[in-house]
């Protein structure tokens, strides 16, 4: 059966012409095989170790680099190694490099940030602030929980201009599921930590985001502003 391997040369002929045209299709749309995010958290790490940090998130092949819930002094020991950051401070983030440039021909799509309470506002900051670093356009509209309905209501056609939303909410995290059944955008949902009696750090929250039967939305880790930018900027860059 001499000619029995050239039975699949169709079919892998097949595949090369498949995986040329998504090669091509990424180009005309101005993309790129995007890298890693670099980030870390700088907590309580002394101003030595901040130094460290950055150097070595500067070091890595990444798109981007961010170091979150950054101080006022961690800031400025983070310039020493990347003077060109630019810091948050309302949410603590520090952006340490940005993507390159896109092409002309890349038209970037708009993303919404939606924040229940003024309580969750350096959670949503941190999520406007990484969606407009990475190259998003992104609004912030707070205070719009579900404990006074009509403000939501209010900014409805607003949000609906958005090609994504993230809805960052604490205490019951009822927010995101209201959106989700009200757009038909995409809904990131971003659990926080705020609130009191049972709401446990945000875990109430996020488990009634997991639980959610609003069809289009997915949920990040608790407090995760970064993770939810990321997220809506791998999926309209």
């Amino acid at each position: 059966m001499l000619g029995a391997p050239h039975q699949h040369a169709p079919h892998r002929h097949a595949l090369h012409r498949h995986a040329r045209h998504r090669h091509r299709s990424h180009r005309r749309a101005g993309g790129r095989v995007s890298r890693p995010i670099a980030a870390a958290d700088a907590g309580d790490l002394d101003l030595d170790r901040v130094r460290e940090c950055v150097k070595d998130l500067l070091a890595r092949d990444a798109e981007a680099a961010f170091l979150r819930r950054a101080s006022r002094r961690q800031y400025e020991a983070a310039r020493e190694a990347a003077p060109d950051a630019v810091h948050h401070p309302r949410s603590g983030l520090v952006v340490l490099t940005r993507p390159r440039p896109r092409p002309c021909s890349w038209v970037p799509r708009p993303v919404a940030v939606v924040s229940a309470g003024t309580a969750d506002l350096p959670v949503a900051e941190e999520a406007r602030a990484a969606a407009s670093a990475l190259g998003l356009p992104a609004t912030l509209t707070a205070d719009v929980g579900v404990a006074g309905l009509h403000r939501l209501l209010a900014v409805r056609e607003e949000l609906d201009r958005a090609r994504l939303l993230i809805v960052v909410a604490g205490m019951d995290g009822a927010l995101p599921s209201a959106v989700a059944r009200l757009s038909s955008r995409p809904v990131v949902a971003v659990p926080t930590s705020v609130g009191y009696g049972s709401s446990d750090g945000g875990l109430a929250a996020l488990a009634a985001l997991l639980t959610s039967g609003a069809p289009g939305l997915a949920a990040t880790g608790i407090d995760d502003g970064l993770g939810a930018a990321v997220l809506a900027w791998r999926l309209l860059a």
